[in-house]
């Protein structure tokens, strides 16, 4: 709440949250706000929200996510690592690889902490692999073009 003349100091809480757009967003406040705390909807407000943009954009970072989620066995704890340019990039990365390898849809997903993880912490093959500065890809499917004129004919523009 506001601070008025019979509470000048109320608590104030804050959350971190991924969401689609600031409706989902104030309703997953709330959500966790319950399971945390004993506060209802009718008994606060929410002061602000803001939409948090990465400063650093374009150049790929680690990030680690420490998740939880509900599948149709139980309730599982996760750590999981993505290289992006931005942390929302990593967790849009997490909503899609936990819905196509675990079924999870975004209402199950509960992230706990996602920060950016320096290259010597990362723990997962996968994003250690592109730590590497000598590495190189394999230019795949290179097709030859013909030199003659004749043969160029089917490309030009008409």
């Amino acid at each position: 709440r506001k601070p008025t003349d019979k509470n000048p100091n109320p608590k104030v809480f804050r959350m971190k949250l991924f969401a689609a757009n600031t409706v989902v967003a104030r309703s997953r406040f709330w959500y966790y706000l319950s399971l945390m705390k004993k506060v209802k909807r009718a008994n606060g407000e929410i002061l602000e929200v803001h939409e948090i943009t990465s400063n650093g954009a374009g150049q790929v970072k680690n990030y680690g996510v420490w998740l939880r989620y509900d599948s149709r066995s139980g309730t599982h704890n996760m750590y999981k690592e993505y290289r992006d340019v931005s942390l929302t990039g990593a967790i849009s990365k997490m909503y899609r690889e936990m819905a196509g390898r675990h079924r999870a849809r975004t209402s199950s997903i509960q992230v706990i902490k996602a920060q950016e993880v320096a290259a010597k912490d990362c723990r997962r093959e996968v994003t250690t692999a592109f730590h590497d500065s000598n590495i190189k890809f394999r230019l795949l499917h290179r097709m030859p073009r013909s030199e003659h004129k004749r043969y160029n004919a089917k490309y030009r523009a008409s």
